[in-house]
């Protein structure tokens, strides 16, 4: 199973030789991860993870989709249901089903980042199977009882600068005050996700947005709610958030006069909204998240296009999160232009924008990032964050908005072990393709390293303005 030093690389033995070269410049560099969802408690408290099946397996929806779409029960695997009922809660049991299955996830990215994990980590070359489960689970096991596996020490040993967590607009960011209180070099940053109290067909949204005007002391009005999400932004920012996340099930966009706009969230709040309307709230909050990025500078990320909790029943179990979340077709040209009319021109904001729509890339991602000195292109994500949905996504990106129009790679991941193994593979696909692009003799090798050296690190650096 140990890991071949070429993975990823051009076949091609010109371009092979180039990327081997062009890998060797940026496989050390730090790690610069602007976007995901670690857990700012692991970083606050400095904890043991409790054994190898809840540090790999349970909370990665990457791993429990995959076994669950063969049969596999949620509750086998230790997830929890939402009505407090028994589940799987030894950790043995867990993995040893995990390895009896390992073998779905032949061709897939969750077995590179696994394995990746497993030897750079652990040290560990064997594939996992059936009939070294057990031995390999003492062997982690042993491992991360040791302080040398806690989630301060890991984070110097894989090499991440900055770190970036998804915060909730009604979270009191206590861990990272806690995190920053402590003395530790380590620097964990909130992002500042106000979906819950955006989404007016979201369970508890008007209780949520009671909260909001609760914690600020504004008032229940259109002025006061947005007051209310400027004075949450700087609460962020001043505990070291440079962005804000916003995962709408559409791009959308709207740019209403106030008194509209107002009119429009007395009826959301009030229940009186229906789908249309919940709708246009959403886009108008987009617009009105852009305008306060203007203000107060933090870069914004629009994450559109799943069709959340595909499966009702697992949702109505299980809740949301588990692995039923389905990519749809998004309208990226029509749906924004109303925030583009308003802020589009502004070379001062920077809106990152993602997609689950890959028709969409050449056709509207990449000639609106090649256009509006607002727009830059996040990387490929979710289900396209692997070797070939990050091909595709240069293939399909850079001849129309460059790569000064992208802004490198984040992880995006819950699994902290993966962080590397993610960083690495995005590092070599990068790689890759700048080699080709060398071999093509559309660019020398000096110019691809600089370029290689940007997409591994300067340029999310830059764009999340870390």
């Amino acid at each position: 199973m140990a890991l071949h030093p070429d993975r990823l690389f051009p076949v091609e033995p010109e371009a092979r030789t180039v990327a081997r070269r062009l890998y060797a410049a940026v496989a050390g560099l730090k790690i610069i991860s602007p976007h995901g969802h670690t857990d700012p408690s692991w970083y606050a408290e400095d904890q043991a993870f409790p054994d190898p099946a809840a540090l790999f397996i349970t909370p990665d929806h990457y791993a429990t989709r995959m076994l669950y779409s063969q049969g596999v029960r949620l509750e086998d695997l230790g997830v929890k249901r939402r009505d407090g009922s028994s589940v799987a809660l030894d950790g043995r049991a867990i993995w040893r089903l995990f390895a009896e299955h390992f073998h779905l996830f032949a061709g897939t990215p969750t077995r590179l980042w696994f394995e990746h994990s497993l030897e750079t980590v652990f040290g560990i070359t064997e594939r996992l199977g059936p009939g070294n489960a057990d031995a390999l689970y003492d062997r982690i096991a042993e491992a991360i009882a040791t302080p040398a596996m806690r989630p301060r020490a890991l984070y110097d040993k894989f090499g991440i600068e900055v770190i970036a967590t998804t915060d909730g607009a009604l979270d009191d960011l206590a861990h990272h005050d806690a995190v920053r209180s402590s003395g530790w070099h380590g620097r964990v940053v909130p992002t500042y996700r106000p979906d819950a109290v955006v989404d007016a067909e979201a369970l508890g949204f008007a209780e949520n947005v009671g909260k909001l005007l609760a914690i600020t002391g504004e008032p229940a009005t259109w002025t006061g709610y947005l007051n209310a999400h400027r004075a949450r932004r700087a609460f962020f920012k001043a505990r070291g958030a440079t962005a804000t996340d916003h995962g709408h099930a559409t791009a959308r966009t709207e740019n209403l006069s106030q008194a509209d706009a107002a009119d429009l969230f007395d009826k959301v709040l009030s229940g009186r909204a229906g789908p249309a309307e919940a709708e246009a709230f959403r886009g108008q909050m987009l617009t009105e998240m852009a305008r306060m990025s203007q203000d107060d500078g933090l870069v914004m990320q629009i994450h559109p296009g799943s069709y959340r909790n595909h499966n009702p029943s697992l949702f109505t179990n299980f809740g949301p999160d588990k692995g039923a979340d389905i990519p749809k077709a998004t309208d990226y040209v029509h749906a924004l232009k109303p925030l583009l009319d308003a802020v589009g021109n502004d070379a001062s904001l920077t809106i990152i924008l993602f997609t689950l729509d890959e028709t969409a890339y050449s056709r509207e991602l990449a000639p609106l990032a090649g256009h509006y000195p607002a727009l830059r292109l996040g990387p490929a994500w979710w289900f396209f964050d692997s070797p070939e949905g990050m091909r595709r996504f240069r293939e399909t990106t850079t001849e129309t908005c460059g790569f000064y129009n992208t802004v490198g790679f984040n992880d995006d991941t819950r699994a902290y072990l993966s962080i590397p193994a993610r960083h690495d593979m995005a590092r070599r696909v990068d790689c890759a393709y700048l080699a080709r692009l060398v071999a093509d003799h559309r660019l020398d090798e000096e110019e691809a390293r600089d370029l290689a050296q940007e997409l591994a690190y300067g340029l999310a650096k830059r764009a999340y303005r870390l």
